[in-house]
């Protein structure tokens, strides 16, 4: 192995869902966190993530979404997410022109906020922070 590159935490199988309205950022993400040790669930629609959310809000560790997509932004998802479970670790990926900045995204509740295109091991290293971090209500 190659001692210089920076070791990624792994995942310990933890539930993630990825979402995203490109498919191949919806594979190239699975199989990134797949290789990382997490499990992973994909939806390539914001409305077709609540759903699944909804069914079973407690199935999930995690939830990774782009905030541009049609029909309903990230933002608007992971609001909707964090009414049903407050403590959900929520990474929102923008591109650069995103209107949304990061102390709005503070705001919401959302844990981490992230620019795309991102490396493996920026959202190992974000994912982990997530999944750790006690999220603390004023």
């Amino acid at each position: 192995g190659d001692f210089r590159q920076e070791a990624v935490p792994a995942g310990n199988g933890e539930h993630i869902l990825l979402v995203d309205d490109e498919e191949a950022i919806l594979h190239f993400g699975k199989n990134m966190l797949e290789q990382l040790g997490y499990c992973v669930s994909i939806a390539s629609a914001s409305t077709t993530a609540l759903e699944m959310f909804n069914r079973d809000p407690a199935q999930f560790d995690l939830v990774i979404t782009d905030q541009t997509m049609p029909a309903m932004t990230g933002e608007h998802l992971a609001s909707s997410m964090l009414l049903l479970r407050r403590d959900l670790p929520i990474i929102l990926m923008t591109g650069h022109s995103e209107t949304i900045t990061a102390q709005r995204a503070m705001d919401l509740g959302i844990s981490c906020f992230m620019e795309k295109p991102f490396s493996r091991s920026a959202i190992g290293k974000a994912i982990h922070k997530a999944l750790h971090q006690q999220k603390k209500y004023v």
